[in-house]
């Protein structure tokens, strides 16, 4: 909203201090991180003591981990304040006509709506045995059932998916070979590195392959010619795939202090690098990658995330003072997924998400290992102490501190490892 009332100022021909800057995406990208710093500082403190004043508090299962009971009684749903410092900041600063900014923006209500109705409903759970007179056992079914939650997720996948496929608004440019010929109106030419340079607009689902010297590829490749029509179909089951899986694992990460919070935020300036390098015609065309117009825009929205992220973390670390609940946990999770299929990256998900992947793996591991034991043993086994994986560590007498800490340290080498992808081929 201040971008489009600065940029109306600017065509409109006044002239005051600081008009020009809005005009500068790095400038706003700042801005937005430090306000989104603000909102989750300030305002997180206020909103943990309405959730203690309305005894929203977790309540943590009987597992036997080291801790536990200190983590009863904590307000959860902080996610709210993450989903505000991100969307506000963006509201502010960023261009609202950019689809991508519309996208994210969609996605981060639609999946702040579904977590919060499954927290919610927990809390419900709770106060219903509270007045019945009954100790509360928190379990699976308590909350939103899960094929509500993969249907929340499977529609969202759908937006996202049939939006950058069919909008004409998302697009990417493709250096054009050799010199326009006379009344090739659809090149176009642009001064990159002091050199003139013809590109051509291409629509089509194409994805980075890391690693690979001609780093491009093209969905419809995967299908033969016959139902290449039908490529839409099989992107939009990719990029269900990819929500569902990446939302579901930072929502099983969030399981000690700062976990999930600090990870995404690492993931966050991963992601943040991509969009700013393939928005930019300069460092696209200096890294070789894939431009993509108005891709830019959407740093800011990073930033916000970042920003939240970090604040977050002032209340959310070890001891955390408040958790973040589904409300959080999904919402984050699939944004970085969505982000990860808008910059064309999704392929190094495993990469620079590897800490959510191995939580995830975990967790399919435990119980697929547990059930075919129990078919063939007639008892059942486990292959890690408790899933997920932070939980093996906590039952190993590691300290939780110690574990999320190191949980970072892997998700830093693995953004690091994710950044230089784009020069190592």
């Amino acid at each position: 909203m201040l971008y489009h009332l600065f940029e109306w100022f600017r065509t409109a021909g006044y002239q005051f201090p600081g008009v020009s800057l809005f005009q500068f995406i790095t400038f706003r990208v700042l801005v937005a991180v430090i306000l989104s710093l603000f909102i989750t500082t300030v305002y997180g403190k206020r909103l943990i003591n309405y959730l203690q004043r309305k005894q929203i508090g977790e309540s943590v299962r009987e597992l036997g981990l080291a801790g536990e009971h200190s983590k009863r009684g904590t307000p959860t749903m902080g996610g709210i304040i993450i989903i505000l410092a991100i969307l506000i900041p963006t509201l502010l600063l960023a261009n609202l006509g950019k689809v991508y900014i519309r996208l994210m923006i969609v996605s981060t209500i639609w999946l702040g709506i579904i977590g919060f109705i499954d927290d919610y409903l927990k809390l419900r759970a709770k106060k219903k045995a509270k007045e019945k007179g009954v100790a509360y056992k928190k379990g699976d079914d308590d909350g939103l059932a899960g094929k509500f939650k993969i249907f929340g997720q499977v529609m969202l996948g759908v937006i996202i998916g049939a939006t950058l496929y069919f909008n004409n608004n998302v697009k990417t440019w493709r250096e054009y070979q050799g010199v326009p010929k006379a009344g090739e109106t659809t090149v176009i030419a642009r001064e990159v590195n002091n050199r003139i340079k013809y590109f051509v607009e291409a629509k089509e689902p194409i994805t980075t392959i890391p690693f690979v010297k001609s780093h491009e590829f093209n969905y419809s490749k995967l299908l033969p010619n016959g139902l290449r029509d039908y490529t839409w179909l099989l992107y939009i089951g990719v990029v269900i795939f990819i929500i569902t899986a990446v939302s579901n694992g930072s929502n099983i990460t969030d399981g000690l202090d700062g976990l999930a919070t600090g990870t995404s935020a690492l993931i966050g300036v991963c992601l943040g690098i991509f969009a700013y390098a393939s928005g930019n015609l300069v460092l696209a065309d200096y890294l070789n990658i894939m431009y993509i117009p108005n891709l830019g825009e959407l740093a800011i929205f990073i930033g916000a995330m970042i920003g939240a992220c970090v604040g977050f973390l002032w209340y959310n670390a070890y001891p955390a003072q408040v958790f973040m609940g589904d409300t959080g946990s999904l919402t984050l999770g699939g944004i970085i997924a969505a982000l990860a299929i808008i910059v064309h990256k999704e392929l190094l998900i495993p990469i620079f998400c590897g800490v959510f992947l191995v939580e995830n793996l975990s967790v399919m591991i435990q119980v697929g290992y547990f059930k075919y034991t129990k078919k063939k043993y007639g008892e059942g086994r486990r292959v890690f102490l408790m899933s997920p994986l932070h939980h093996h560590y906590q039952k190993k007498g590691y300290d939780e501190a110690k574990i999320v800490t190191r949980f970072w340290i892997v998700t830093l080498l693995l953004v690091i490892f994710s950044i230089v992808t784009l020069k190592l081929r």
